[in-house]
């Protein structure tokens, strides 16, 4: 039977926060891993920002959620304060995300998130298999 706290379940999962570490992404940027479904490619990190953290441009090749509990999330399409929800649909391009105070949000990934150089090149696919691998230390992040 998988423990209920375990990020990687396919059943049920029951995670208090402060029980999670956190794992750097770089650029001032860390999460915890809340879930990680391996079959379904779906994730949900806690993420947080300090202030003058940045994402690099990105495409959302699923659609994702997330809800901002500490601070504002500003980008692209405009700005998400605290208790702001926000949907990202399938196809989304994403040049600019930044904070400039510190920001933490409930991010929920329902698959890949594709992140790219100043010329548009590929510099990583932020997915399951890539939020494993920086969790248990396998990888390290930049995505600023």
């Amino acid at each position: 039977m998988t423990a209920l706290t375990d990020p990687y379940a396919t059943g049920d999962i029951v995670v208090r926060l402060k029980d999670k570490q956190w794992h750097d992404l770089g650029g001032g940027t860390r999460f915890k891993l809340l879930r990680c479904n391996m079959q379904t490619g779906e994730w949900v990190i806690y993420v947080h920002m300090t202030a003058g953290a940045t994402f690099a441009p990105h495409r959302h090749l699923s659609d994702s959620e997330y809800y901002v509990t500490r601070g504002e999330l500003l980008y692209d399409v405009g700005s998400a304060p605290e208790g702001t929800y926000g949907y990202e649909p399938l196809g989304s391009v994403h040049h600019e995300a930044r904070c400039e105070v510190d920001t933490e949000m409930l991010f929920f990934g329902h698959g890949a998130v594709v992140y790219t150089g100043e010329n548009g090149e590929l510099r990583f696919i932020l997915d399951n298999e890539f939020l494993r691998d920086v969790a248990s230390g396998a990888l390290e992040a930049d995505v600023s």
